[in-house]
């Protein structure tokens, strides 16, 4: 692990900052969403499957929960702007409150096309809960559904990062924390 952590330059959220900053997020969502409005969780796959783990360990209501598998990415470090799908949808989302739960909120698009087919799947609402929001690259602005809300973590700056469930070229998801790749270890 001690290789690891000498790539990050920096730590941007340590493992307590998340842990606390996920419990708040749990609670508002506890509380926004009641017993009968019982919310389906979809998690982006791969990046979000901490996130979503530790976010569903606090939310005090029946949930279901799902994964859906978007690549943008690839192995390089922008995003491409045309997402993939490569992982359906097994709970029905029919007449439910959806919460799609993403790693990172960056250009928009991979959001915005997940919003377009949960809708298609005729979800009552769409909410996003996102570990991470990168406004600063934003090119699409995505529409929630019905009563839909836009839960964030954090405001994240124009950095490369890794940890927490999130990768470069699926390597660094297990660091408790999350960090700004060195530059010279993605170039």
């Amino acid at each position: 692990m001690a290789s690891l952590h000498s790539h990050i330059e920096t730590v941007l959220w340590t493992k307590d900052e998340i842990s606390c900053r996920v419990t708040e997020l749990a609670s508002e969502i506890s509380t926004d969403f009641g017993a009968a409005d019982s919310p389906v969780l979809v998690g982006v796959a791969t990046g979000a499957f901490i996130f979503l783990a530790d976010l569903v360990r606090n939310i005090q209501l029946p949930i279901s929960v799902d994964f859906v598998r978007a690549e943008s990415y690839g192995c390089g470090t922008l995003s491409s702007g045309v997402p993939k799908f490569s992982l359906d949808l097994k709970v029905d989302v029919k007449g439910k409150h959806v919460i799609l739960v993403e790693d990172i909120v960056d250009t928009g698009n991979t959001l915005s096309c997940l919003i377009a087919y949960l809708e298609s799947k005729g979800a009552s609402s769409v909410s996003v809960c996102a570990l991470l929001d990168k406004p600063t690259r934003r090119k699409v602005h995505f529409q929630l559904v019905g009563e839909g809300k836009f839960y964030r973590g954090f405001e994240c700056p124009d950095y490369f990062v890794v940890g927490y469930g999130m990768d470069f070229a699926e390597l660094y998801r297990n660091l408790p924390y999350v960090g700004v790749l060195k530059p010279e270890c993605y170039k």
